[in-house]
């Protein structure tokens, strides 16, 4: 293909938007639309066939999803998929030919008892166009049933020639339909054979335990993985001589090992273990059993990159201001070098491979690109750019990264969006902290703060103590939700008005899920501080959100639940020291407006845990909207209703908190 947007350009010298006729345009414009930030990606996902003559993304036009597959030497049309109501979560290519398309709803799927976001896997088949879920149900002399649900990415393997799929899954046992007695919920390991449509269970997992395999590149179980929920208990089983046989163990109430793909040599498996608080990658010998020296030299990597040729873990990604990316054949780092050379003082994050890593497509935000797709060819040395993430975004609003001592005297680092045509002082404040407590925030891209920044505000995104910047870090947030944890965000106040960068007077706090919790506690456990507060999907009562965690895992006692409980600082459930850092028992402490937005299809925080929260502020006499999104879920998924989420609390923040 020419290009999605414009034409073929030379290596690194024309950039996604015309940046070049911004860069002389008046420092104060008009906002960008809300509608430009609110809807999701025009393009996004975009990702280079194994062999590299193709390319397929993920297109948004206003609420229309569509996934279209293109020839990249002449830009001919291959394929397209219009979504629908479906709620595309990514694709990925199975082969040359074919095309995986995930997707999820929010359901309760036949023989399951309890209403989660299921996901599903279609084959987009470019040759004969046929377009079809897998793993197909009650196919002729197939073992999977309408009791079979997937639950993970699927491994690909090539195996004689022959396209094979391995997929986690889970399956119903038992016949009783009353509240699930009398059931199992079984993992499972599926193979799909793409060639011949057919599909089977070759792997049942066991009752209790969080049961995973490994695929070795001639479709058999390397390894399998088994935790016990109960016991904590874990285990690696490699094959050895034809049969698993034990090559670790071990005891571990939440962070047991994990085997992240095949290594990068030949009869290695790359494992992750938590070590003296870090975690390390080390390759365990399927030969021996052995456990090697840790990987790039110790450094913490925070996700595997898969070699499409191989399948192999070619390498790690270490998540820092932005994405830094750790190849352990030096040839492979000196591609990627070289494509980030490309784009001086840019962001520059890693899309897609080919084979051979001679062609990638990349991700770049900047002074000079704005923020847009680029297709990189070394052989050539040129570069293509591809098309705007967003439509309408010119360069993004400026971030700086800036740190702060809490009151503890920890450093707190952050991030600081500002808006243009405006000094850095006095400034209107929005504090938005990221969802996911164990997550964090980088100075790539964010939509929602440079949509806020783009309103006039200045927006603080803290990284919390429990933020995953490192283990040790991440530790210090245990059993300080509503404390520690809370009052880092207010330091955060306190320092940017001590600088005389913000107005302490106009400050305002938002946050989604995580954030939710964090924008409601900060009026009603840390009060004085914000003048408003927005929460979307967040929880209000810490005791029924255990409870619903607790009704999701069938009402046993999960690592799931315990990485929550620890967090929290709660012993279970019904520890009673819940009580007191939930928002939804201190109605009378707010004493500012409050919005509550949430999704009626949440099933990672009900819905209902904004309704109770609406009821006792109303009940309380307190200033207080709640606005439900239809068939909206924990993600804000949908175009339609992210920007139905965004234009609503900008309109009240305006209200409430004036940034002229």
């Amino acid at each position: 293909m020419a290009a999605l947007d414009t034409p073929r350009a030379t290596l690194g010298l024309i950039a996604c938007c015309a940046l070049a006729a911004l860069a002389t345009a008046p420092s104060i414009r008009a906002a960008v639309p809300l509608e430009v930030y609110g809807r999701l990606p025009h393009y996004e996902n975009v990702v280079l066939s194994p062999d590299g003559s193709r390319v397929a993304f993920i297109r948004t036009d206003e609420n229309a999803r569509t996934v279209v597959v293109q020839e990249l030497a002449s830009g001919k049309r291959l394929g397209e998929l219009r979504a629908g109501d479906q709620k595309l979560r990514g694709i990925r290519w199975a082969d040359n030919d074919r095309l995986m398309i995930y997707t999820s709803a929010t359901a309760i799927p036949a023989a399951f008892w309890n209403e989660r976001e299921w996901r599903q896997l279609q084959i987009f088949d470019l040759k004969s166009g046929r377009n079809y879920l897998v793993p197909q149900p009650n196919l002729a002399g197939s073992d999977i049933s309408l009791m079979t649900m997937i639950t993970g990415n699927a491994t690909v393997r090539r195996i004689q020639d022959r396209t094979v799929l391995f997929v986690g899954g889970l399956q119903v046992m038992g016949r009783s339909i009353s509240h699930g007695r009398g059931r199992e919920v079984l993992p499972v390991l599926v193979r799909v054979d793409l060639e011949s449509d057919s599909s089977r269970i070759v792997r049942p997992g066991r009752r209790g335990f969080i049961d995973s395999w490994t695929i070795d590149g001639m479709g058999e179980v390397a390894a399998e993985e088994l935790y016990d929920q109960t016991s904590h208990n874990w285990s690696i089983l490699i094959n050895r001589d034809g049969r698993l046989q034990e090559a670790a163990a071990g005891d571990d109430a939440i962070d047991f090992p994990r085997i992240l793909g095949p290594g990068p040599a030949a009869d290695t498996l790359l494992l992750q273990r938590i070590e003296d608080g870090d975690a390390v990658w080390r390759l365990l010998s399927l030969k021996d059993g052995s456990i090697g020296a840790p990987m790039a030299a110790k450094q913490t990597l925070d996700r595997p990159i898969e070699d499409p040729l191989t399948f192999r873990m070619m390498g790690g990604v270490h998540v820092g201001d932005s994405e830094e990316y750790v190849f352990f054949d030096p040839s492979a780092q000196q591609s990627w070098q070289a494509a980030v050379r490309a784009f001086p003082n840019e962001h520059v994050l890693l899309e897609s491979v080919a084979a051979g890593f001679k062609r990638m497509i990349v991700r770049v935000e900047g002074e000079r690109d704005g923020y847009c797709f680029e297709l990189v060819d070394l052989t050539t040395h040129r570069a293509e750019p591809l098309g705007d993430v967003y439509e309408g975004i010119g360069k993004p609003f400026e971030v700086r990264r800036i740190a702060y001592a809490a009151a503890d005297g920890l450093q707190i680092p952050a991030y600081l969006t500002l808006p243009r045509g405006k000094p850095a002082s006095r400034l209107p404040l929005i504090v938005l902290p990221h969802g996911n407590p164990a997550g964090r925030d980088t100075a790539d891209f964010d939509w929602w703060s440079q949509a806020l920044a783009d309103q006039g505000y200045a927006v603080l995104r803290p990284n919390y103590r429990g933020s995953g910047l490192d283990r040790e870090f991440l530790a210090r947030g245990f059993g300080e939700w509503g404390r520690r944890m809370q009052t880092d965000l207010s330091d955060g106040v306190r320092y940017l008005a001590h600088e005389g960068v913000i107005d302490p007077a106009r400050v305002c706090i938002v946050g989604a899920s995580y954030g939710g919790y964090a924008a409601l506690a900060g009026v009603a456990l840390d009060p004085g501080v914000y003048r408003c507060a927005v929460s979307v999907a967040g929880i209000s009562d810490l005791h029924e959100w255990l409870h619903s965690v607790n009704r999701q895992h069938y009402g046993r006692d999960t690592a799931a639940q315990r990485y929550w409980e620890r967090f929290i600082g709660a012993s279970g459930p019904d520890d009673a020291s819940a009580a007191a850092i939930s928002p939804l028992r201190h109605p009378d402490a707010i004493a500012v407006p409050v919005l509550l937005i949430h999704g009626k299809d949440d099933t990672i925080v009900p819905f209902e845990q904004s309704q109770a929260m609406y009821d006792a502020l109303r009940s309380a006499h307190k200033d207080v909207e709640l606005v439900p999104l239809k068939a909206e879920d924990h993600w804000l998924s949908r175009s339609e209703t992210r920007l139905q989420m965004l234009e609503t609390s900008v309109a009240f923040l305006r209200a409430h908190n004036p940034p002229d």
